[in-house]
């Protein structure tokens, strides 16, 4: 027994170990190309450079396509917090019927692969003309990111004593002053949570980003995929230089959000039945 779980042990390392490589090497080739000068048939390009990034900036307009990024990006962050905290907190405090029916839908768009719902989403905003608009790729956005607000803040809101309330209230406190004095402090670890982990999930949003955006509207996952795709010749390296831009900007943030993270906290707890 002892021999097979070694050899089991031994097998998972093995295979998490060759994973790690491949993807080691696939993002230091794209790196090394993203620098090189002239690379071909070499094990090591013939120069470095750093012209290609200078290249790519100006090629891909990129300082348009970030500025777009940080604006969808950015609403719909604002969005899924202030619509998203309130449901949570309808959530957490109330008993109604469908509640479970409602909690069901809120997991759909996060179990649903978004080409699934975001071609139907698409040919209604191209029918009411928001499609390759701002706004409508802020709303195709919200969809997947609202849903993760409300499931991600709910326990957050649930560990939270109902008797701070009750006292903030019994004081002379009006709902506003209960919510910002009392519960905003209290689930800004959540809000925090909740707002970097929906930034990373949104620079990558791909899927309904691509079906609803415009030559003007594009964000940077989606204007990597043109210049990849697109007819027209192209450097390589200059399409490496963007891809590594926008692997560093989704590493930063994601690294930012696993250090204010706690996963543990993610996890919604069972409520102890209520003391008679």
């Amino acid at each position: 027994m002892r021999l097979a779980a070694r050899a089991w042990n031994g097998l998972l390392i093995g295979l998490v170990t060759l994973f790690l490589l491949n993807v080691g090497f696939m993002i230091g080739a794209v790196a090394t190309s993203s620098f090189a000068r002239r690379w071909l048939g070499t094990w090591l390009p013939e120069g470095l450079t750093t012209g290609w990034y200078a290249a790519a900036w100006k090629e891909f307009q990129l300082d348009h396509v970030l500025w777009v990024t940080i604006e969808v990006v950015g609403a719909v962050v604002l969005l899924s917090i202030v619509l998203g905290v309130p449901a949570a907190y309808a959530l957490a405090r109330r008993d109604f019927a469908g509640k479970r029916a409602l909690l069901l839908l809120f997991l759909l768009p996060l179990l649903v692969p978004p080409i699934t719902y975001g071609i139907p989403l698409a040919t209604v905003m191209y029918q009411v003309q928001l499609a390759g608009t701002l706004a409508g790729v802020i709303l195709a956005n919200l969809v997947p990111a609202l849903p993760f607000v409300i499931l991600v803040m709910t326990p957050f809101i649930e560990q939270i004593d109902p008797n701070l309330e009750s006292a903030a209230r019994v004081h002379g406190a009006n709902t506003w002053r209960v919510f910002g004095h009392v519960l905003v402090p209290l689930l800004a670890p959540g809000i925090l949570a909740a707002s970097l982990l929906v930034l990373v999930r949104t620079i990558a949003m791909f899927e309904l980003t691509f079906l609803t955006s415009g030559p003007d509207t594009q964000t940077l996952v989606v204007a990597l995929y043109y210049a990849v795709f697109a007819a027209g010749v192209r450097a390589p390296q200059s399409v490496d230089a963007m891809a590594m831009i926008y692997m560093a900007v989704t590493l930063v943030w994601l690294l930012i959000a696993l250090r204010f993270v706690d996963p543990t906290q993610l996890v919604s707890r069972v409520n102890e039945p209520a003391r008679r």
